[in-house]
């Protein structure tokens, strides 16, 4: 966070106030239970539903999730640099 402040708004008075009651640390994007009606692309997953009686048209190339996955932000391994931020910023 201390990066996008910077990033967006240089030089801006910062306070930290550390963690309120009942806030987040993390969020689940893409839970356990929903990863198994879920099919990965190469940029998305996208959730089937869960009857068949609901219309739904399966698309080309996805593939299917391994038991347990979970999609988090926890466990993101792809993090902008403040370079990468910028460029975003400039777009």
């Amino acid at each position: 966070m201390m990066d996008l402040a910077e990033t967006m708004a240089p030089g801006c008075e910062v306070e930290l106030i550390g963690i309120r009651p009942g806030e987040k640390l993390h969020e689940i994007l893409l839970s356990e239970d929903e990863s198994r009606q879920a099919v990965e692309y190469d940029e998305m997953f996208v959730l089937e539903p869960l009857y068949p009686s609901w219309a739904f048209t399966r698309r080309e190339g996805g593939k299917g999730l391994e038991a347990g996955f979970r999609y988090s932000s926890d466990t993101n391994q792809i993090w902008f640099t403040r370079a990468e931020m910028e460029a975003l910023a400039d777009a």
